[in-house]
């Protein structure tokens, strides 16, 4: 047996803030991790999905730009955007993330680990037992929906979609949710003929319904067929490795190189052994806003596990709060309902808060306010074109902001100036204050304030 302070099971962005910031306060940190430290998000979301979709993002700017766009001679080189996304990935080796383990003194267990007691977890044939805590940071894996054929079908998930060696001829993706429309528009600037399904009535069904018809309107310009409103009902492939049939609800069936299946998450915390200290686990782990899971003071989850919320940077919040608590800190989570967010497609939409249905479902009294987002003199550096709409959502009430939603090119710095609004709850009085810089595109802040009557 091995005593340490805390045990952090999982070494994703959750799981590393975690450990490092009880390790920065002295105290003894082993993770375990049982695939590549640095997690999903690193390896086969985030930062390779991001990979994929910037070259034609960063060619795109240059053609909108006169002088610019005289210079591109040439087309988008695949093989070298495949060779960066696997720069960015290191070749999925995590050798480079180990430094900024031993920087700090956290210890790494390879190995699935298990809860096999109060305050105690095993691994393989070690036993380590924590004086303080056990932190549950082991995120979600792709699921497959219940569809007929298709898990024999050996479709893509995320993981085998970011990490292929080669652009098939064809793609089908299933979800139109954030990963299915960034990886559907990714495969098709690289070549790929992409067909999108999606099951509901539109796809990013959670983001305002402007920003869903822009962002269809930039897939289709990609050349990203959308079929909204339809349901997978049958899957087959054609032997081992051949074209896969997708059976449709309604409509003729389609025939690709490739399925990517794209249409939510699995949790895995049951396979932990939660069961040893009394905790039946079918799904997330609920957890108070001092993120322990009640009745164990000495259990902690953060991240995806929890289900709150399944974003990295959410997740990173959360380890912070649980390490706080961990240290004795008088610490609790005070996340926004939505979070901020960032959907990184052509264009991109990026938002925090309640979208203008979500908040009138809440109850509030709110007002929305919809400017440009290309109609400051900033923008115009952007290139001809741009396009796209900017949102606040005010409460008249308060007369405070409860939601932003931009949508254009390279939004995603955008949203945390709206985060700070939202959080704080800072008046539209005092907003009206903090003056933005001419000639930037944070001006859309003044053209928004000047809609709104200020």
């Amino acid at each position: 047996m091995r005593e340490v302070d805390v045990v952090v099971l999982g070494a994703g962005p959750a799981g590393e803030v975690a450990a490092g910031r009880v390790a920065s306060r002295g105290l003894e940190v082993v993770i375990v991790e049982d695939r590549l430290v640095g997690g999903e998000c690193s390896f086969w979301a985030c930062m390779p999905s991001k990979a994929l979709l910037r070259p034609a993002q960063a060619l795109a700017e240059v053609r909108r730009v006169p002088g610019a766009a005289e210079a591109v001679t040439g087309t988008l080189d695949v093989r070298a955007a495949l060779a960066r996304r696997d720069e960015v990935i290191h070749d999925h080796d995590d050798a480079e993330q180990l430094p900024w383990l031993q920087e700090r003194g956290i210890g790494l267990v390879r190995g699935h680990g298990r809860i096999s007691g109060e305050r105690e977890v095993t691994v393989d044939d070690e036993v380590l037992r924590a004086r303080r805590a056990v932190v549950v940071a082991v995120g979600t894996v792709p699921a497959l929906p219940p569809v007929d054929g298709l898990a024999e079908a050996r479709p893509w998930t995320n993981r085998e979609a970011t990490a292929a060696g080669t652009v098939p001829g064809s793609l089908v993706v299933l979800g139109g949710g954030p990963v299915g429309v960034e990886l559907g528009q990714a495969f098709a600037t690289l070549g790929a003929d992409v067909t999108l399904v999606e099951a509901g009535e539109r796809i990013l069904a959670r983001e305002e319904a402007f920003a869903a018809e822009l962002v269809a309107d930039g897939l289709r310009a990609a050349g990203v067929t959308i079929l909204e409103g339809t349901e997978a009902t049958r899957v087959t492939r054609d032997g081992d490795g051949g074209t896969v049939t997708v059976e449709l609800d309604g409509r003729e069936p389609l025939r690709a190189d490739e399925l990517l299946v794209a249409s939510g998450r699995r949790q895995v915390a049951g396979d932990l052994g939660l069961e040893a200290v009394g905790l039946d686990v079918d799904g997330p782990l609920e957890v108070g806003d001092d993120l322990r899971v009640a009745g164990h003071d000495w259990l902690y989850c953060v991240g995806d596990a929890n289900g709150r919320a399944l974003l990295t940077h959410v997740g990173k919040e959360q380890a912070r709060v649980a390490a706080d608590v961990i240290c004795g800190r008088d610490a609790r989570l005070r996340a926004l309902d939505p979070p901020p967010r960032v959907t990184f497609t052509d264009p991109q939409v990026a938002s925090v808060g309640h979208s203008l249905d979500s908040a009138r479902e809440a109850g509030l009294n709110v007002r929305a306010v919809d400017v440009p987002t290309d109609g400051s003199a900033g923008a115009s550096f952007h290139g001809r074109g741009t396009g796209g709409t900017s949102r606040i959502v005010v409460d008249e009430d308060r007369r405070v902001l409860v939601g932003a939603t931009f949508v254009g090119a390279d939004v995603a710095e955008w949203v945390h100036a709206a985060t700070i609004a939202v959080a704080g709850a800072v008046p539209l009085d005092v907003l009206w204050h903090a003056v933005p810089v001419f000639p930037t595109r944070s001006e859309v802040w003044l053209k928004l304030l000047e809609a709104y009557g200020l």
